[in-house]
């Protein structure tokens, strides 16, 4: 699983099962539960780290099904197959001159999993231009749910809390602006996330959350965390939001990491960070 995930860590999976559409990898899902067995959809594996054993189930990757991309439906409103990946997205709406995604660009991962989890940085989130969202719950079953029903908060939506539907694609409603300037401003937040950001290295992405009224890489670099390391995973040098793998990392030590990081944080500064990768 480790190939599948941008971490480079994790055991086999059981079963490994690449579905060509949505509707077949519902299909797919529901009869592995009925017959007991788990299932793990997974897409760009941005956010995720894998057991060391593996995942003993059925994995339902969803790299084959990004469809023919994103498509315009009528003004400011752009529907979008949930496989693809964000900065493809992007790209699609600035040379459309629709603005309203230029805090995505450099957002690994794909739109479903962004929807998921409310991706965001530099003031957005998905969850500010997401119009409505089609998914499969754990039966088989299509459904259409308006943006405004799905909760969205700080990495958060309504299927934090129904982790076995599936997002299909989403229409997102945007904004007309300068193709130039979107193009501009998406470049900008790539630079910042290049100067400041390890990209250098495996990660999950931003190891923690931000708590309420602190920043999360601020808490851990005062208090001297950053290059703590548990075996090949270490906080990040050059950021201290991210854990990183700097060669063989496990899923244990990754946990261990996390833990550390918290207990630390927690005893200099009473804040109890939340961590935002998710184990499986």
């Amino acid at each position: 699983m480790g190939r599948h995930t941008t971490f480079r860590i994790g055991g086999p999976a059981d079963l490994f099962l690449r579905p060509r559409s949505a509707a077949q990898a519902a299909a797919l899902a529901a009869q592995a539960r009925a017959l007991g067995v788990p299932v793990l959809f997974l897409g760009r594996g941005s956010n995720l780290v894998v057991a060391d054993e593996g995942f003993r189930g059925a994995v339902v990757t969803l790299e084959e099904v990004a469809g023919e991309g994103p498509r315009l439906a009528a003004d400011g409103l752009v529907d979008c197959p949930a496989g693809v990946n964000l900065a493809a997205l992007c790209k699609f709406a600035a040379a459309q001159g629709l603005s309203g995604l230029e805090f995505a660009y450099g957002i690994p991962g794909s739109l479903g999993g962004g929807v998921f989890m409310n991706a965001g940085a530099y003031g957005g989130e998905l969850g500010q231009v997401v119009e409505q969202v089609d998914f499969w719950d754990e039966e088989g079953r299509p459904h259409t749910l308006a943006g405004a029903a799905l909760g969205f908060s700080y990495r958060h939506s309504w299927f934090a809390g129904h982790p076995g539907c599936l997002i299909a694609g989403a229409r997102l409603a945007l904004c007309p602006g300068d193709p130039a300037e979107i193009a501009a401003k998406m470049e900008e937040h790539l630079r910042a996330r290049r100067e400041k950001q390890p990209l250098d290295y495996p990660s999950a992405g931003s190891a923690f959350k931000r708590p309420a009224g602190a920043y999360a890489a601020q808490l851990i670099d005062s208090c001297g965390l950053k290059g703590l390391r548990v075996g090949d995973a270490m906080v990040s040098e050059k950021h201290a939001g991210f854990i990183v793998n700097c060669g063989r990392a496990t899923c244990a030590d990754v946990r261990e990491l996390v833990e550390q990081v918290r207990a630390a944080v927690q005893a200099r500064t009473g804040y109890l960070l939340e961590c935002e990768i998710k184990f499986v």
